[in-house]
This record gives C-alpha cells, structure tokens and sequence, in this order.
C-alpha cells in the first residue's frame, strides 16, 4: 500500500470510529429513557454535551493545532475515548456518566474532524478532487454510523427495559478505538504546508476569529447550521421516532437509524461521482428539495398505525417504516459538498482554522435541532417534530443559492 493510501485509509477509519461514537446518542437516548427512566427533554441534552464541547473545542484548537501537530492531536484523543469506554460498561450505573461520556467524545471529534479536514488538503491537488475525497470520507462517516446502530441493536433487550446489557457494547468501542489509533501510528504525512513557522499561535488564533466576518465564511456558516439542524434532528431521534410513532421494537428502533445512515452512505459515495459532472449548486438544490417532498409524502403515513405487535419485524412493518429512510440518499450529499466548496475555495494554510469553524457552526446546528426536536417531540408528538424540519429545509434552500454567489465573487 502506498503512503498516500495508507493516509487516506487511516482519515477514513478514524472518522468511521468516531461515527459510531457520536451518533450512537440516538441509540443511547432511547435507551436512557428505557434503563434510567430518564424524560424525552431531559435525555434530548445528551446531544448538546456532544456538540457544545465540539464547538467550543473546535474554536479553540483550530489555529493551534498545525504547531501542535495535526497526527499527535488524534493519536492523544484517541487514547483518551478509548479508556473512557473501557470505563463505561463498570461505571456507568447514572445518567450524567452519559453526560460524561459524550463530553469526552465531543472534544475528541473536534480535534479528529478538524485534523482530517485539514489532511484532506494536504493529500488533493486540486478542487475536484478535494470534493471527491471529502465526500468519500462523509460516505464512510455514514458508514460507520449504519454499523455502529446495528452494533447497537445486538446489545439491546427488548424484553427488560432496564437492563444495563447494553453497556458490554463499549468493550467492542474501546478496542475499536485503539485500532484506529494504531493505523494511524502507520500513517506517514507532511504537514508542513498546513501550518505557517513564521506566525505564533494568538495570531494564528487571531486570523481565524478574522474569517468569520467574510462574508463568503457568513453565509457557509448559515448553510452548515441549518443543514445540520436537519440532519441531526432526523439521526438523533429516528430510533424513538420509530418506537413511538411507528410503533416497533426498540432494536429495531435503532436498526432504522442504521438503515437511514446507510441511505446517508449511499448518498455521499454516489455524489463523489455526481459531483463530477453536475454544478454543486444544482446538485444541491435538487437534493434539498426531495428532502422536503420526501418529509411530505411519508409523515402522513404516520396516521391510523396499528398497535405495536410482539411479532412485527422488518418483514411484516407498515410500508412508511420503510420509506422514511429514503430522504437520507438526498440529504446526504449536501454537507460535505459545501464543507468542500468552501474549503478548496481558501488557500491551505487557512483550512485548519476553517474547518474549526465548520465544526463550530455544524455543532451548534446539531444540538439546536436535536434539542427543539426533542422538545416539539414530548410537547406535540414525533410526527410534528419532523414536520418542524420544513421550515429550515426552506431555509437552507435560499442560503446555498447566496453562497454560490458568495464563491463566484471571488
């Protein structure tokens, strides 16, 4: 395997290992209300102690990052969730270990999502191919999300609720952990030219916080914020969507999550090969807007579903069990392609402190959708909940239209 192989295998890997982690918060919600008779509010914060220390992280370690060294930043953060998990499945007997847990995953992803982004620079050569590997990588990100909630789903006992069986899951995530860390070791790169010798690191810090006010970094931060408002409310709440709503088991509650992850997956590998031929602002519009019709056409299904049976399984589910996951092949491909239709848009040494913004403002998007979701869920039922996401569905589709206009200024 060549060098550059094995570098685009370990960003890869090490993102997949950290789709299991973070968007395991779905799987985890459910199960806390199950385990620990924890409220539909109350658990719904389990996303913003994922999300708030990404961002906050993400802010602060953006700039300083390329001087610390973009492969000894993972390697440490790896190691740290690795132990956290080996901890869980003997500790964890409360809910803020929960709390804890997703703190410590947040953080860590900031220093891994900002890293592969920046990396991601440092092994393309041009803007197509930037946009190629960016959503190969978001593909593999699905992936790993789609292998993390049927890894999930094993461990769960349908039949106690409050069984802590579920927590052997995090012996398998910490040796997972470790792995990635040690492909990594592997992994040779030069990262001379993400970082700049001549500067010091509060300037470099300084020349980030400079970004956000260009108008170009405003209205990405819109697009980022709103597409994962959508995102993640859909992720994060699919699984007790389909127990409540749709009535089904909660293993398969959390099977569905991984079957609209791998519609995510199919989305984001495909679209490194649409992207090729189509306009990104086409492709993304086109996209966005089946998201909405697709949101349309399966909510009402929703109604006069029978009562939950004991029996029901993915061969005898009501028709709208499985055609809800059909809005995640278009809502896939929009994320990494803007992530990368800004950042092949800025020289390379700017990338790390822009993709510490990205992580910002996707974070902030994250956990305001889940938590309003959460909210709108326990107030006025799950299938308003998803109904809320048409508004910024509209929203979303305004705001890419003047980020072009922003990328063409340039």
């Amino acid at each position: 395997m060549t060098s550059r192989a094995l570098i685009r295998l370990s960003l890869i890997v090490n993102y997949m290992v950290f789709a299991v982690l973070l968007n395991s918060v779905g799987a985890v919600i459910l199960q806390v209300q199950r385990t620990f008779d924890v409220s539909k509010a109350e658990a719904s914060v389990l996303e913003g102690f994922k999300d708030l220390p990404i961002a906050i992280f993400s802010f602060i370690v953006a700039s300083l990052l390329p001087k610390i060294g973009l492969k000894k930043g993972m390697m440490t953060v790896l190691f740290l969730v690795a132990v956290i998990c080996f901890l869980m499945p003997v500790t964890a007997n409360e809910f803020w270990y929960f709390k804890m847990l997703f703190a410590a995953v947040g953080i860590s992803f900031a220093v891994i999502k900002v890293s592969v982004f920046a990396m991601i620079g440092l092994v393309t050569s041009n803007a197509k191919e930037h946009s190629s590997l960016m959503s190969t990588i978001e593909g593999f990100f699905m992936v790993g999300v789609l292998l993390g909630n049927i890894f999930f789903s094993l461990f769960v006992n349908d039949a106690d609720p409050t069984s802590r069986e579920w927590l052997n899951i995090y012996w398998y995530l910490g040796a997972m952990t470790l792995s990635a860390a040690l492909l990594l070791f592997f992994a040779k790169i030069n990262e001379s030219e993400s970082k700049r010798e001549e500067t010091k690191p509060w300037e470099e810090f300084m020349e980030m916080l400079k970004l956000v006010i260009k108008p170009l970094v405003l209205v990405f931060a819109a697009s980022a914020f709103l597409f994962v408002l959508i995102e993640q409310s859909f992720m994060t709440w699919t699984p007790t969507f389909y127990q409540d709503v749709l009535r089904v088991p909660a293993s398969m509650g959390i099977q569905a999550g991984a079957v609209l992850a791998g519609a995510l997956a199919v989305g984001r590998l495909l679209a490194g090969i649409v992207l090729k031929k189509v306009h990104w602002l086409t492709f993304t519009l086109v996209c966005t807007i089946l998201v909405g019709i697709c949101v349309l056409l399966t909510l009402p299904l929703t109604s006069d579903l029978p009562e939950a049976l004991e029996t029901i399984t993915w061969f005898n589910a009501p028709f709208v069990v499985y055609l809800f996951p059909i809005l995640g092949v278009f809502l896939a491909p929009i994320y990494p392609t803007i992530n990368s239709v800004v950042l092949s848009a800025l020289p390379k040494y700017m990338q790390s402190s822009m993709s510490g913004l990205i992580v910002v403002f996707s974070a902030l998007g994250g956990t305001t959708g889940s938590i309003i979701t959460g909210h709108i869920f326990e107030a006025y039922g799950g299938t308003n909940a998803f109904y809320f996401s048409l508004l910024p569905i509209t929203l979303l589709c305004l705001v890419l239209i003047l980020l072009n206009r922003q990328v063409r200024s340039r």
